[in-house]
């Protein structure tokens, strides 16, 4: 299990390409006080490219959004998360 705090609209790298492992859940809270938050959530591989697993996929406030079963192989892409708006804080819990 990881988890990470994300606050800012930069690209945050969750687990870069060849850390191993599978994750098979994956869990986001919005902590912003009044307003909604936009995910994307992707894997990337150079020469490869990006591949979505969410796309602009919102958030309510005080809400959170639980993704089971979606087994994602850590081992031959990097996982990655953007969040919209420069104040922006989301918590990820993965397994």
């Amino acid at each position: 299990m990881a988890q990470f705090n994300i606050s800012s609209a930069l690209t945050q790298k969750l687990f870069a390409e060849g850390d191993g492992g599978t994750i098979s859940s994956i869990w986001f809270c919005n902590k912003h006080a009044s307003d909604a938050v936009t995910i994307d959530l992707y894997i990337e591989k150079k020469l490869t490219g990006k591949f979505y697993y969410l796309k602009s996929k919102s958030i309510a406030v005080a809400s959170f959004l639980q993704i089971e079963n979606i087994n994602i192989n850590v081992n031959d892409f990097g996982l990655y998360v953007k969040l919209n708006n420069s104040d922006s804080e989301v918590d990820i819990i993965t397994q």
